[in-house]
């Protein structure tokens, strides 16, 4: 096999003209650091924000150019914003759907429940932890439910599915670049005993990605089905907020055994989750259940309990809908201090009554999970959409 250099797949992009047509894109300096794996490229271009649907042609252009490096056979590139020092980040874009082809007799549940998804090899099951929107702890829970799982005996895995805003990097305390394995595998990067990978060891953590939903897909599959997992009882998907290609992606491609939805107790959250569940049921997901997370706030000084969002409103929301209530996690500073250390409290204060949160919510799932693989599973809500 040829060994590709960063310089001979810059030797390429040099052959790009730049954004108006002057200079070319690698001394214009808009080219990132190039990753390469397995034969693939891996770079971002960095451009003015508002501009970047104008120059997705300039994108296509250098990923031609990078394909055409003997040895190469493929690139991934990906369009970044730019902007200037001290202002705002831009505003996420939200992947926009791949078009369904119309089936005017059949609902999208109906249409997905035919079709064949494959396994992952090694890996027992798969579920999603999911939010209605962003701000929620849906990264928190999902990296402590992982710790909590494990905690159970299992041998357990993590898939930062959050192209967008990776978070299981800073979580987890992991940094570095996956090690390339033999074939077309990448060794997962590993800490407290999970195996993880995430977009966020492929780019640096402050780079906004402006990424299409093919891309997006590509980049999931990729990560999901060339990663090395080795043997895994359970592989938990922190997925991105909302209800776009990604979520639709796994659910369409990948065998979820279930999905757990976060949100914290306010109404508005709520409302937000919903259409996080919603989008599991149509896609015929089953949902293993509701997490109130932040749910109140015990003054470290006085003692006393807060109920700064409001108390218990995803537990009625749970029993409004018939999906199982799996528990409450606390608004408390020791949880946000260890996640941003890189020390989830599952596994840094594992006695602490935070990590007992976890390790319930833990048992909860695994018993929903039995129950939806037993005899006796239970029926999943149906919801009609007017």
């Amino acid at each position: 096999m040829v060994s590709v250099t960063k310089e001979d797949i810059l030797a390429k992009l040099k052959m790009v003209k730049g954004p108006d047509l002057e200079g070319n894109i690698v001394d214009l300096g808009l080219v990132s650091d190039i990753f390469i794996a397995d034969g693939k490229a891996y770079f971002s271009l960095t451009v003015p924000a508002a501009r970047a649907q104008e120059l997705e042609p300039l994108r296509e252009a250098a990923e031609r150019a990078a394909k055409t490096v003997p040895g190469l056979s493929s690139a991934m590139v990906a369009l970044t914003a730019a902007r200037e020092a001290g202002a705002a980040a831009p505003a996420q874009p939200s992947p926009q759907p791949k078009p369904q082809p119309a089936a005017p007799s059949a609902t999208l549940a109906a249409r997905l429940k035919g079709r064949t998804k494959t396994d992952v090899p090694g890996i027992g099951k798969i579920i999603a932890v999911a939010s209605g929107k962003g701000g929620v702890g849906k990264s928190t829970t999902a990296v402590n439910l992982a710790l909590g799982l494990q905690a159970t005996g299992l041998r357990v895995g993590v898939l930062d599915a959050d192209i967008y805003g990776p978070s299981m990097p800073r979580l987890l305390g992991i940094s570095g670049r996956p090690e390339q394995l033999e074939g077309r595998l990448l060794k997962p990067m590993e800490n407290y005993g999970l195996k993880v990978m995430s977009m966020g060891f492929l780019v640096e953590e402050d780079t906004p990605m402006i990424w299409r939903g093919p891309m997006v897909i590509s980049a999931l599959n990729q990560m999901l089905r060339e990663v090395a997992w080795g043997e895994l009882d359970m592989l938990v998907v922190d997925m991105p907020p909302g209800t776009g290609d990604a979520q639709l992606t796994m659910a369409q491609n990948v065998p979820l055994a279930g999905a757990v939805i976060v949100s914290t107790p306010q109404d508005l959250a709520l409302i937000d989750a919903r259409k996080g569940l919603n989008m599991f049921t149509k896609v015929n997901v089953p949902v293993l259940g509701i997490v109130e997370n932040m749910s109140y706030f015990v003054c470290p000084d006085c003692g006393g309990r807060h109920d700064i969002f409001g108390h218990g409103g995803a537990r009625e929301e749970a029993s409004r809908i018939n999906v199982p209530f799996l528990g409450e996690v606390p608004l408390a500073m020791s949880i946000r201090e260890t996640s941003d250390a890189g020390l989830p409290v599952v596994a840094s204060a594992p006695d602490g009554p935070h990590a007992k949160a976890y390790r319930d919510i833990a048992v909860k799932v695994l018993a929903e999970l039995d129950a939806l693989s037993g005899e006796g599973a239970r029926t999943m809500p149906e919801i009609v959409f007017e």
